[in-house]
């Protein structure tokens, strides 16, 4: 997958995989904006005919390296982030309860955000 290209549009909340130029899958995700912040993963896709190549994966890892490196942690609310993380635990930390409380609330108000 060397041409697997992972594109942030934080405006839409996804986090895309493209290979020339190709929509191949993404997580759908929203900021927690106010204290306390983090990066909430809602849903993961992978477009058909593309499954069983790591692009889920790939998005993941990526999801996880853009929240360490903006310095918040990950609410893995979909089901697939989250068996990710609990396969790669040194690369997803678990999130504060408080926040993964924060960030069910505000998908429960507001479930247009995905």
């Amino acid at each position: 997958m060397a041409d697997l290209v992972l594109r942030d549009d934080r405006e839409r909340g996804v986090l895309g995989a493209f290979e020339d130029g190709t929509y191949l899958g993404g997580i759908a995700y929203f900021v927690l904006e106010a204290a306390p912040h983090a990066l909430v993963a809602v849903h993961t896709v992978v477009e058909e005919g593309n499954e069983g190549r790591g692009i889920a994966g790939s998005l993941a890892r990526e999801f996880y390296a853009t929240a360490l490196r903006e310095g918040v942690p990950v609410v893995p609310l979909c089901p697939y982030v989250a068996k990710w993380a609990q396969r790669h635990p040194e690369e997803a930390p678990q999130p504060p309860a408080e926040v993964t409380r924060t960030a069910e609330w505000e998908l429960a108000a507001r479930p247009d955000r995905w």
